[in-house]
């Protein structure tokens, strides 16, 4: 697998999630392939933590991934750290789920994520904001992080699906020397989250 980073500058429409509406490409579905992914690092327009945008061409249709990545239970199976998902609603009736993640060096994080599906013909978006959770300490949980997936057709070939997947990541604190917390929570696990779902969705 080739992957491929540089700073991109993201429209601000492109870098919100939540109730945002559907934003244009942020990268040229022309140039990706089905073989490999490409990592961009974009500004998250916050003063702390980093944010990524990874994307491909996945051989299977949208509505296969969508289900996938609305699957909350499922995400232990593909996604990379994510030991446990435990799902409820808020009180407005979006699916809240709470992630467990298991990190080298023993490192666990928890926090709860609130998401926001929009599906139509010509697109599946699934956003999500972090959101509080009493039941967590300080140290067990992280600063915030928020992002999305976007997927849409490839033109003329329904069969093939462009995804886009953006993460930003503020783990809090952190000690010195620990700064590989963030890319392993961000950066190093975009394209392996996309392989992961390539393989999930072929298989």
């Amino acid at each position: 697998m080739t992957v491929t980073t540089k700073l991109l500058a993201l429209p601000a429409t492109l870098l919100c999630a939540g109730a945002c509406a559907a934003a244009p490409d942020a990268i040229d579905p022309a140039k990706l392939s089905e073989k490999d992914v490409t990592l961009q690092e974009v500004p998250s327009g916050k003063p702390q933590g980093k944010a990524f945008l990874a994307a491909t061409i996945i051989n299977a249709p949208m509505a296969r991934l969508c289900g996938i990545i609305q699957d909350y239970a499922g995400y232990p199976g593909f996604m990379p750290s994510v030991s446990h998902t435990a799902l409820s609603k808020s009180a407005s009736g979006s699916p809240l789920v709470d992630m467990t993640l298991k990190l080298p060096l023993g490192k666990v994080k928890k926090y709860r994520l609130e998401m926001t599906p929009k599906v139509s013909p010509q697109q599946c978006r699934l956003a999500w904001d972090m959101v509080p959770n009493a039941a967590l300490k300080n140290e067990e949980t992280i600063a915030g992080t928020d992002g999305f997936w976007q997927l849409a057709p490839v033109a003329g070939d329904s069969g093939k699906t462009v995804v886009q997947y953006y993460v930003y990541t503020d783990p809090g604190p952190v000690p010195m020397g620990a700064g590989w917390i963030v890319d392993s929570m961000s950066k190093d696990s975009l394209p392996k989250t996309l392989e992961a779902l390539r393989a999930r969705a072929l298989r």
